[in-house]
């Protein structure tokens, strides 16, 4: 699902999903370049933090676990982008 091509503004869905695509094709020294540029890093001490006393306390697996500080950094990233583009 690509929209980058279109004149037309992109809805936060579709914006989201670009954001997605975007995330999946950067190697990790351009996602540690954009993480450097778009979160402060005590942001980035919070979310690992906060979802490793959440996984603690809710008893997730490894995998939910490793998984859930990327996707509270992707929404957080997306609400930057939002902020950005769609304002």
């Amino acid at each position: 699902m690509s929209f980058s091509g279109s004149s037309e503004r992109l809805t936060r869905q579709e914006l989201a999903w670009e954001l997605a695509e975007l995330f999946d094709d950067l190697s990790l020294d351009h996602v540690n370049e954009m993480l450097a540029k778009n979160v402060p890093l005590e942001t980035l001490q919070f979310f690992a933090s906060y979802t490793e006393d959440f996984a603690d306390v809710h008893e997730l697996g490894e995998k939910p676990r490793r998984s859930l500080a990327n996707l509270m950094v992707l929404g957080y990233l997306l609400k930057v982008v939002e902020d950005r583009v769609l304002e």
